[in-house]
C-alpha cells in the first residue's frame, strides 16, 4: 500500500523562480526611496513592517507588495517623495507582474515521475489572478489534477482543502519551501510534509519552530523520498 493518497506541492519557489523577483524590488525600493527618509531609518524594515500590517487587508501576491511600497514611500519620506518615484515603484511591480514564469531546474520531470505514481495537486497562496496566470502559463498545469489558490496557508485552510479534495490528512505529503506556510500546518494536522528550501525567504515567512521533517536539497530529490525509482 502507498504512503499517501496524494502528493501536493506548493508553486512559488518551490516550481519557479518568485522571491528573486520580490527581493530585487524591495533593495530598489531602498535606493528609490532613501534619499528622501530621515537619517538612522531603516527603508527596508520600514517596508516589511507595512507589508506586515496590510497583510490581513491585501494578502500576499505582488499587488499587494506594490500597494504596501507606495503606502510605505509616503510615509517613510513624510510626504516628500516625488511622483517621480512612485511612478517608478509602479512600472516595477507591473513588470514584476508580467515577467514569464522562471521554472525551476528539473521541476517538469519530476512531476511526471511522481505523477505515475500519485495524485498531484498544486497548492498555492496569493493573488487569485496573478496565480491563475502563472498556472496557466507555466506548462505544468496538466500534472495537477486539482490547484487550490487560497488566501492563507494556516491549518485551518489545508483542512478544507483536503476535505474537498476527499482526503485525510495523514494520507497527504506537502512538499514546500516554506517551513511556516508548507510544512507546519500540515504537520499540525497530522499529516506529512517535505521541506525544500529555496535561497531566499521573505522576512515574514521566518518562523521559530522545535518540529522535525524531512529536508532535501532539490526538488530532485522529491520521487527518491517517496521511493520511486
Amino acid at each position: 500500500m502507498k504512503p499517501f493518497d496524494l502528493v501536493a506541492f506548493d508553486a512559488d519557489d518551490t516550481l519557479w523562480h518568485s522571491e528573486d523577483g520580490f527581493s530585487a524590488n524591495e533593495w530598489r525600493f531602498v535606493e528609490l526611496v532613501s534619499p528622501f527618509a530621515a537619517e538612522g531609518v531603516d527603508v527596508k524594515a520600514a517596508l516589511t513592517a507595512v507589508e506586515r500590517k496590510n497583510l490581513p487587508t491585501y494578502g500576499y501576491g505582488v499587488k499587494a507588495f506594490g500597494l504596501s511600497a507606495v503606502e510605505a514611500a509616503l510615509t517613510i519620506s513624510e510626504g516628500r517623495v516625488t511622483t517621480a518615484v512612485i511612478e517608478q515603484i509602479l512600472h516595477m511591480i507591473r513588470e514584476q507582474l508580467t515577467e514569464p514564469v522562471r521554472l525551476l531546474p528539473h521541476v517538469p520531470e519530476v512531476l511526471a515521475k511522481v505523477g505515475r505514481n500519485y495524485r498531484l495537486v498544486l497548492i498555492t497562496k496569493g493573488d487569485l489572478i496573478h496565480q491563475t496566470h502563472k498556472v496557466e502559463t507555466s506548462g505544468l498545469a496538466h500534472h495537477f489534477t486539482d490547484v487550490e489558490i487560497v488566501l492563507e496557508k494556516d491549518p485551518a485552510t489545508y483542512d478544507r482543502v483536503f476535505r474537498k479534495l476527499g482526503v485525510v490528512p495523514d494520507r497527504v505529503c506537502m512538499v514546500g519551501n516554506s517551513v511556516r506556510s508548507d510544512i507546519l500546518p500540515v504537520m499540525a494536522l497530522g499529516g506529512t510534509a517535505v521541506h525544500v528550501p529555496y535561497p531566499l525567504l521573505w522576512d515574514l515567512e521566518h518562523v521559530e519552530h522545535d518540529e522535525h521533517f524531512a529536508e532535501l536539497g532539490s526538488i530532485t530529490d522529491v520521487p527518491g523520498w517517496l521511493g520511486i525509482g
